[in-house]
């Protein structure tokens, strides 16, 4: 199985790739892997895709956002949140679908935050919960030939995960993350 692993050079990323080494896997990283991309820009999801070709799988651990006290982010802070860990994978599913054989799947991942929030998360917490919003919909939408029946991913990855060797994503520590472990240490 050929998987796209966006995001796989950081740190949860990177313990994914570790779980899934049975598999033929993209890595994909801003500014190091096999191919890179910046989930910011369109065009570059869009140069991804015309160079890796048609994959099995997208399994996105990227995404950018801002952590800080709500009185001390700033109108860039919640753009960057937006436009990369949001709209970066939400970009990544809408112009990869063409990408993807039929019978694959996408799986991304947002994390805890966005149902259990801390002082310092109002960012990270908002684009998490809108990612898990947009994946309950696109699954509804997608082309059945397109995903597998856990559809986009679960905003946590678990269900498509498990499909490749990865039973799931959470918000928690890299190991667990990667194992998919969502009890907390």
């Amino acid at each position: 199985m050929t998987i796209l692993v966006v995001g796989g050079t950081g740190t949860v990323g990177s313990a994914v790739v570790d779980e899934l080494d049975e598999h033929d896997l993209i890595v994909a990283g801003h500014t190091s892997g096999e191919v890179q991309v910046d989930l910011a820009d369109p065009a570059s999801i869009d140069q991804l895709f015309r160079t890796i070709g048609s994959v099995d799988a997208v399994l996105s651990c990227a995404g950018e956002a801002a952590f800080g006290a709500l009185d001390e982010l700033d109108d860039d802070d919640f753009d960057l949140s937006l436009s990369n860990k949001l709209m970066g994978q939400v970009n990544l599913v809408r112009r990869g679908l063409d990408s993807v054989v039929d019978g694959g799947v996408f799986t991304l991942t947002s994390g805890v935050l966005s149902r259990e929030p801390m002082e310092g998360s109002a960012a990270i917490s908002l684009v998490n919960a809108g990612l898990e919003g947009f994946v309950r919909a696109a699954a509804l939408e997608m082309p059945r030939n397109r995903r597998d029946p856990g559809g986009a991913g679960n905003g946590r990855g678990g269900q498509s995960a498990g499909g490749y060797g990865c039973r799931g994503l959470s918000g928690e520590s890299r190991g667990n993350t990667a194992r998919g472990d969502d009890r907390r240490p």
